[in-house]
């Protein structure tokens, strides 16, 4: 737990531990990230100690003890298998009910303490926003990060929707006064560029006008009187999913899935009225048998000019749909991964106990099977197994985002994976077998050869 802690929250903890933040803050920022981090090390453990322990057992032939006296594997591991399911089912409630009010408080205390420190509220290598400034970084130095390196920020302008400015810097500094409700961020030698949105739609998506220029030094002000007299305590109400309980990610998906028809919906309507559809009939009808229509050349109607100013006007017209169904098609796209996110929350909550049952029943056997006890060869093995499930879960639930993969099994596949290696192992460990019979293979590879080499004999017989 301790590992899996430091790893996950490094950064925060060296962030935290310069910046003057009370201890009493830094302990419920680890105390409100810890409960993460058990669903991700409980299975491991159940593996681990599970192998260690029948392991032990087997090394020190307390299984062969058991079986002289009637003991069989199945009974030895009944008590534990009770267990596990118990725990199982435990792991569920942790996970809707712990989890989501930790994820939830941890948001809020994280914020709050990027609002008293801005700088912290920057990580590098992404987009940080920072009031109307959205700002990346490559590189933070100096004692609080105020140094930066390679910094890009867009930066909104007025009540326009969008962020139509960009400026680059190679190098960026954080000056404050302690007094001051002014947070001045300072651009050394960079670039600005600002499209400019000229009120004539067509001049704004066929002309698309911008203006560049250099400054050797460009100041930007930041207010952070909003950021003052902070309250740690203070929670705001936020919607993450991994902040949201069963009932409530059911519900989310309701209204996520409603949200997404309706736009699908007002979005075909509007192309549908676009298109003229509805009028197209009302001035003519179509006589059974016309070819006229077929073989006319509606250009031919026109003089060379107007047949143009139609030519241009139907290029335009398409090529404003195709943008606004590029437009939608994102829109489609970000809303479909939310809800799959949601639905990937919502069965982890119970994928998380099978995980623990299968492995259980992966790590008794095994242990049983290799012999081995203690923190060693175990602690291997358990290892690998463990990371070979954890990059498996990783890797479906990462594909399920854009669909690439059903977000349903791709919460429960890395389970489905290890069902039949838990049912294989516990078969053999039953049966007292070892966990490859390579003599079975081999009897059944020479029986092969030899019953080939009997059938050639008869045919050279036969010849003869």
């Amino acid at each position: 737990m301790m590992i899996f802690l430091l790893q996950s929250v490094w950064v925060y903890i060296s962030a935290l531990a310069v910046k003057e933040i009370e201890i009493e803050i830094i302990l419920k920022f680890l105390l409100y990230v810890s409960p993460r981090i058990v669903v991700l090390v409980l299975p491991l453990t159940i593996l681990l100690a599970s192998i260690m322990v029948f392991g032990g057992f087997s090394e020190n032939y307390e299984f062969a003890a058991m079986k002289s006296t009637g003991i069989s594997l199945q009974r030895a591991m009944k008590s534990l298998s009770i267990f596990i399911v118990l725990l199982a089912v435990l792991s569920f409630f942790f996970a809707n009910s712990v989890i989501p009010l930790a994820e939830f408080n941890f948001f809020s205390l994280r914020r709050n303490i990027a609002k008293v420190k801005p700088a912290m509220a920057i990580a590098e290598g992404q987009f940080n926003q920072l009031n109307d400034v959205n700002i990346k970084v490559a590189e933070k130095s100096g004692n609080n990060g105020q140094y930066l390196k390679d910094v890009i920020i867009h930066q909104k302008k007025g009540r326009t929707k969008g962020n139509f400015t960009v400026i680059k810097s190679n190098t960026g500094e954080f000056v404050s006064d302690e007094f001051s409700d002014v947070l001045q961020l300072v651009l050394i030698d960079g670039n600005y560029y600002d499209d400019i949105q000229p009120k004539d739609y067509i001049k704004r998506t066929k002309n698309k006008p911008s203006v560049k220029s250099e400054f050797d030094k460009y100041i930007i002000n930041i207010d952070l009187s909003k950021f003052n007299d902070i309250d740690f305590e203070s929670k705001d109400k936020v919607t993450k999913h991994t902040m949201l309980n069963v009932l409530d990610l059911s519900t989310a998906l309701d209204s996520l899935n409603k949200s997404k028809n309706l736009m699908l919906a007002n979005f075909s309507k509007t192309m549908l009225q676009r298109s003229n559809k509805s009028s197209l009939n009302k001035n003519y009808k179509i006589r059974k048998n016309d070819t006229t229509i077929k073989n006319l050349n509606l250009l031919r109607l026109f003089d060379e000019r107007k047949a143009i100013q139609l030519i241009d006007l139907s290029l335009n017209s398409v090529n404003i749909a195709k943008k606004d169904l590029q437009i939608r098609s994102k829109s489609i796209l970000i809303s479909q991964v939310n809800i799959n996110k949601h639905i990937v929350a919502f069965h982890d909550k119970f994928a998380i106990g099978l995980s623990c049952i299968i492995l259980f029943f992966v790590g008794a056997p095994l242990g049983a099977l290799i012999r081995k006890g203690g923190i060693g060869l175990p602690l291997v093995i358990a290892i690998l197994i463990f990371l070979t499930y954890h990059f498996i879960s990783i890797f479906a639930k990462n594909s399920s985002e854009d669909g690439s993969m059903n977000p349903v099994l791709a919460s429960w596949l890395s389970s489905l994976i290890l069902l039949p290696f838990s049912i294989y192992l516990t078969n053999r460990a039953t049966k007292d077998r070892a966990l490859l019979d390579f003599d079975s293979i081999l009897i059944s590879v020479k029986n092969l050869f030899y019953n080939k080499l009997q059938i050639n004999k008869r045919k050279d017989h036969n010849n003869n």
